[in-house]
């Protein structure tokens, strides 16, 4: 056995654990889910092969399905643009030397996104509370009559959760702008202000585009992360008022563990799946194209 052989089956073993367990507990989940996906199953009996009934049903007979889909929809359209330019003006504004205040506004900004969404949704509970809310009763004081009912209400429901969500992801993305911003060599900025250019400028001429890697990155995970909202809406409104909240994630949840309709719920699962693998692609190619030209 040569010295190569040797060294490439000692790679292979080191890795084998992580490669076996991947194979078993999250490769193999997903095949056997797209298997369950294909048949009539309830936990308690077993599958019963019905071919893609459960995806017909779910495109053909489900009007939840489409409620559901467009306030998951709801909740990319929203949620996606304000927390990218909310996490950028944030970077842009302590994107400086860290002196003590600044190191200290950097953890308090990020400190939202690493704490449990539970905790932080059974926070954001009280204050979005129509009666006792700290919202609620700062709109009162400053001459509101009809404040909003905020998760009470299937028109502010929504808009609600974007609220939150917005509080605790942006430090995240901030972080990685933050990144970005001091990876652009400060010459450019200096050559544009000797040639004149105004600060706005210098943003859209220097900033923006030298961001474009990063930029497309945060889209790409906020994109994920907005069509994955599960834990806010299980906490603070089950779906509701009116189902005004339920997306899709949280629709799978309610068929499979509530309903035990574990095939439906695969199935719904999958094409979630492949709607997000499509969105993702096309933001691929349009980069690439941006890029190539």
């Amino acid at each position: 056995m040569t010295l190569k052989t040797k060294q490439s089956l000692t790679g292979w073993l080191f890795v084998s654990p992580a490669l076996i367990g991947f194979s078993i507990f999250t490769f193999g989940s997903i095949i056997y889910s797209f298997y369950l996906s294909l048949t009539d199953y309830d936990l308690m009996t077993e599958p019963k092969f019905i071919g893609f009934a459960n995806y017909i049903k779910a495109f053909t007979k489900d009007e939840y399905f489409y409620k559901y889909f467009g306030n998951t929809l709801y909740f990319v359209v929203f949620l996606v643009p304000i927390v990218l330019v909310i996490s950028l003006l944030l970077a842009l504004l302590i994107n400086k030397k860290a002196g003590k205040l600044t190191k200290a506004y950097r953890v308090a900004l990020f400190l939202p996104s690493i704490t449990s969404t539970i905790a932080v949704s059974m926070v954001w509970l009280w204050i979005f509370n129509p009666d006792i809310g700290l919202i609620n009763n700062f709109l009162t004081a400053i001459g509101f009559n009809n404040p909003p009912m905020w998760l009470n209400s299937a028109d502010s429901s929504k808009m609600a959760l974007i609220i939150m969500r917005v509080w605790q992801m942006s430090g995240y993305y901030m972080i990685m702008f933050l990144a970005g911003l001091q990876t652009i060599p400060e010459s450019l900025y200096e050559s544009a202000e000797v040639d004149g250019a105004t600060g706005i400028q210098r943003f859209f001429k220097i900033t923006v585009p030298m961001l474009s890697n990063t930029t497309f990155v945060v889209i790409i995970l906020l994109v994920i992360e907005a069509f994955n909202m599960f834990e806010s809406i299980f906490i603070m409104t089950s779906g509701g008022p009116l189902g005004s909240t339920s997306t899709i994630m949280y629709y799978i949840y309610e068929e499979g563990f509530r309903n035990y309709n574990m095939g439906y719920a695969s199935a719904i699962a999958w094409i979630f799946f492949a709607v997000i693998m499509v969105i993702t692609l096309i933001q691929y190619r349009f980069r690439n194209e941006q890029g190539g030209e």
